[in-house]
């Protein structure tokens, strides 16, 4: 019997027995032992990373590795919870979605062109916790009370990873410190977390992607993955894996920063693709600049990140996918 966790339209592909047709002939991943570069946040040096990839592994980032166990399990206690659950407990703030990353500012899942048929559904549930507002965020249910708890603790560290490694690329770029500073504002940050149920069917009308590529509209993203592979990031004309390794957190770059850095640093493209056989956690931790900063660059137009956001709205409704920064060229 499926999971009465899972949302009913995922339940018959998740207990099929049947394996899905790889499709590494047609998109061949490279899995090569560790190509992603490796940035210890002691001494940040950032410039090949952020140049040539628009990700890396942080490590000696000082978040304890006893809440980061914490955080895992409570994402998956509040997961295994009935669906029907999870669609009246979480409440606003925070906000419950599936099928579909795409998400309105206010964190509802977004209808995108072309997603009425199940083909276009991304395999993936999540849920959307702007960090600013988790204080106002009540609930009975003590699974969910106390993950918001772990969560606020878990935002603290994140917003201080971030701001150190967005002031290490402002002075590796040669900007101005005080002008870049409205460029990443903490009070923005979000974290959303997801969960890739296994798909194993034979089904040509499925779909065994967890996320089609796209890159983030963020400043910085920051992800803490469990065990279970699938992160796929595109370098040049290659897919490379993003396989897990124990205590390192993934940092990639958004397309903000890459307007920021008018084009010195890159927003990585990436997909997500689900296990035939488990389910993957993965927390991600986004921060946008502040509302009202202007980015300014010889390669685009001056735009703030509420300008680029109506334009990602507009573009995912009428063609089904973000434009995002071509929008905004010079």
């Amino acid at each position: 019997m499926a999971s009465e966790s899972y949302p009913p339209l995922f339940r018959s592909h998740i207990d099929s027995t049947q394996a899905a047709d790889s499709d590494d002939q047609v998109n061949p991943v490279h899995d090569l032992e560790d190509p992603i570069p490796l940035v210890d946040l002691q001494s940040l040096k950032l410039g090949e990373a952020c140049e040539f990839w628009g990700i890396f592994r942080l490590v000696n980032h000082g978040v304890p590795p006893t809440l980061l166990t914490q955080l895992e399990e409570h994402a998956k206690a509040v997961f295994s919870l009935p669906f029907e659950s999870k669609q009246s407990l979480i409440t606003s703030p925070l906000s419950y979605f599936w099928g579909t990353p795409a998400l309105t500012p206010s964190g509802a899942a977004l209808s995108t062109k072309g997603t009425s048929t199940l083909q276009n559904i991304n395999w993936v549930e999540g849920l959307n916790v702007p960090l600013a507002q988790l204080s106002q965020f009540q609930t009975d249910n003590p699974t969910v009370a106390s993950f918001s708890l772990v969560l606020e603790e878990y935002g603290k560290h994140l917003a201080r990873l971030a701001t150190t490694i967005f002031e290490a690329m402002v002075k590796s770029l040669g900007l101005d410190p005080i002008e870049s500073k409205s460029h990443l504002s903490n009070p923005t940050g979000l974290v959303r977390l997801y969960r890739y149920p296994p798909h194993c069917s034979n089904s040509a009308s499925a779909s065994a992607w967890g996320m089609d590529v796209h890159t983030d509209s963020s400043v910085l993203s920051i992800l803490n993955q469990d065990d279970v592979g699938g992160l796929e990031v595109l370098k040049d004309t290659e897919w490379f894996n993003v396989n897990p390794i124990p205590s390192t957190l993934i940092v990639n770059l958004g397309d903000m920063m890459q307007a920021i850095s008018d084009d010195k640093y890159k927003s990585v493209k990436h997909r997500v693709k689900v296990n035939r056989s488990k389910e993957r956690i993965s927390i991600c931790y986004f921060v946008f600049p502040g509302e009202g900063s202007v980015i300014r660059s010889s390669n685009y137009k001056p735009f703030t990140y509420g300008d680029f956001q109506k334009e990602v709205q507009k573009d995912l409704k009428s063609v089904g996918y973000k434009v995002g920064l071509e929008r905004f060229r010079a």
